[in-house]
């Protein structure tokens, strides 16, 4: 199947997959500290293990950074 992961398309063997697999697939650093869309709608993190991801779906993998100062 083919997937958009953050823009690209990406050739995945399997026919489907959960987000954690996909996590793990892609080697996402901290994935503990990703914040998953799928098809442009956010994905609770309790459901990573159980919402699957099929032929032409988009995944975005964003991570959402504090800090800095402000002047």
């Amino acid at each position: 199947m083919q997937v958009k992961i953050n823009g690209k398309v990406t050739d995945i063997a399997k026919n489907t997959l959960t987000i954690s697999e996909l996590l793990i697939e892609n080697n996402v650093e901290m994935p503990e500290m990703v914040s998953v869309q799928l098809n442009g709608q956010f994905v609770d993190k309790e459901k990573f293990t159980t919402v699957e991801v099929n032929d032409n779906d988009a995944v975005d993998f964003l991570y959402f950074m504090g800090g800095g100062e402000n002047l």
